[in-house]
């Protein structure tokens, strides 16, 4: 989708606080992900590039590109806060990851099957309810 263009970065050298901030932010990366059952195969989709340069991201060989941060924090289901470590215990609001993931899905059912999938939700939660 063009995406490739805008995420590749020209090696420049950095500082080593540099370099220890970006191996810090690919090991979040990294545990963000994994917390999430999300594979370096669907992070390098999202954000259009190889499974290697994703990996690369995480063990901090490669710069994650500042233009990668917002759509990469959207897709963890976190805030750029959150997504840098800036955030003291962050709190999760609202459907984690996968139940999102799980929901988009369902919305893409027909019409017969969504009704299908809310009459057992219904059924679940008033026999725990």
């Amino acid at each position: 989708m063009g995406h490739v263009d805008l995420f590749r970065v020209p090696a420049v050298a950095i500082s080593k606080n540099e370099r220890a901030f970006f191996k810090r932010l690919g090991a979040r990366v990294a545990e963000l992900r994994k917390a999430r059952d999300i594979t370096q195969v669907q992070v390098a989709e999202h954000l259009g590039v190889s499974q290697q340069t994703a990996n690369a991201y995480e063990t901090g060989y490669r710069r994650i590109p500042v233009s990668a941060l917002p759509p990469l924090a959207g897709f963890l289901g976190v805030s750029l806060d959150e997504l840098v470590g800036e955030t003291a215990q962050a709190k999760k609001r609202g459907p984690t990851p996968k139940l999102q993931q799980q929901l988009q899905q369902i919305s893409q059912l027909p019409r017969a099957k969504q009704r299908f999938v809310i009459e057992m939700l219904d059924t679940v939660l008033q026999q725990s309810g």
